[in-house]
């Protein structure tokens, strides 16, 4: 089939790979002159499929308060005379129920790491790098009562067989050396050895060149307006190249793939959260973290990508925007130089923000729509790296008439017609 992706961030682009693979005549629409430069450009730099959790859970209200009126607290929220904003916030709050939790969670796991074996498959077959390492992430924790309240978590790894370790204040220190300095600051951790940290711009763009390859066709500089039906079917997306059309269409727009199902009347509750990064470029190796270390009281990931320290947190509801509070990056600068003060050169930092598109129960949307030849790839949130490979191997199966790996039936947009979502 001739197939088009509208999107290409690491989910279009991940997309565009298994279809081509798969036979299929591709093309990829963007309105960026390059791959990955918008929310795939400089994310926390995680594989982590042990950390797939929705971001609605028990608590969480409760919790909520208590962020915003932190220093630097990891969820920020500019009010908008906005219906959608406040529509989303509270589907969000209908699933912060121990039931809803875990039924959402049971939905992202498997998808989760199907990815990350997608992944090293890839890695495998096409030798494609991009300052991977495999060498676990670590959950920190500054307080006694965090490393108390892991226990529903460790259950819920239990349940589905995601090894872990549980680990001292020197346990941490065994696998983050850099922490000697500063082991007054935690008193242990929760570690997932098969966790991976990798560049998610560096890999889009490579992948891209593989995809390019194998007869992919990427027009960039091209706006997207609007996409055109016939009945039950897509007739064109119009585009400032003109109309195009195909015999299939995947919307992989991230946060912006809403915006464009509403006209068709398809309810997609994807809204974006803003996260922040910092790019710090290695100053003393020895006291830079040698994977991904999670400082729980923040939120915030510190990632080791080659020979720079990528850090990433906030949560913020503001929309659309992606306009640079130096509030959010003072929360980035002091978790990093709390735990590794050795580590990295902030005077040369690079800061950015990106929009995580957000669904309110947490697991991504895949699969079909009402329309027979309209398909999401949309939807992952914080995870939009980690189950890039599974998600886009899954589409590609979906679009060739071939039973994907793994059920993901309730991934589709149709569980928003229910009780959950």
């Amino acid at each position: 089939m001739k197939v088009l992706i509208l999107g290409s961030g690491v989910i279009g682009v991940t997309s565009a790979y298994y279809l081509a693979r798969a036979g299929h005549e591709v093309t990829v629409v963007d309105r960026q002159p390059e791959p990955a430069l918008e929310t795939s450009f400089a994310n926390a730099g995680e594989v982590s499929p042990g950390y797939s959790s929705p971001w609605a859970g028990p608590g969480v209200p409760v919790k909520a308060v208590k962020w915003l009126l932190m220093k630097h607290g990891p969820l920020v929220i500019r009010p908008k005379l906005d219906p959608v904003m406040w529509v989303w916030l509270l589907k969000m709050l209908r699933n912060c129920t121990s039931a809803r939790y875990a039924v959402n969670k049971s939905r992202m796991i498997p998808i989760a790491e199907y990815s990350r074996d997608a992944l090293r498959d890839l890695r495998r077959d096409i030798g494609i790098q991009y300052d991977e390492r495999s060498q676990g992430t670590l959950q920190l924790f500054r307080y006694q009562a965090q490393l108390d309240g892991t226990a529903e978590d460790i259950a819920v790894l239990k349940q589905y067989g995601v090894p872990y370790e549980t680990l001292s204040r020197e346990g941490c220190i065994a696998v983050e050396p850099a922490l000697a300095g500063v082991k007054e600051k935690f008193v242990g951790g929760l570690r997932l050895p098969q966790d991976e940290t990798g560049d998610c711009h560096m890999f889009t763009q490579a992948l891209a060149r593989h995809a390019e390859a194998l007869g992919v066709r990427f027009m960039f500089n091209t706006g997207i307006d609007r996409i055109v039906t016939e009945g039950a079917r897509v007739s064109g997306v119009v585009t400032s190249a003109g109309m195009l059309q195909a015999d299939a269409y995947v919307l992989a727009l991230g946060s912006y793939s809403s915006r464009l199902a509403a006209p068709l009347g398809i309810s997609l509750p994807v809204y974006p959260v803003k996260g922040y990064s910092i790019t710090v470029p290695i100053k003393d190796a020895a006291g830079a973290p040698e994977s991904t270390v999670m400082d729980e009281s923040y939120k915030v990931a510190i990632t080791r990508l080659g020979n720079r320290i990528r850090v990433g947190g906030t949560a913020e509801i503001s929309g659309f925007s992606t306009k640079l509070y130096d509030a959010r990056r003072a929360t980035l600068d002091h978790s990093l130089t709390d735990l590794f003060p050795r580590g990295g050169d902030l005077s040369k930092a690079t800061f950015w923000s990106g929009l995580r598109p957000m669904t309110p129960d947490g697991p991504p949307v895949i699969g079909p729509t009402p329309y027979a030849n309209l398909h999401l790839n949309t939807g992952h949130g914080t995870l939009g790296w980690t189950m890039s490979c599974g998600s886009a191997r899954v589409l590609a199966d979906m679009l060739s008439g071939k039973k994907p790996d793994i059920d993901v039936s309730a991934l589709t947009v149709d569980r928003y017609n229910h009780r959950f979502g």
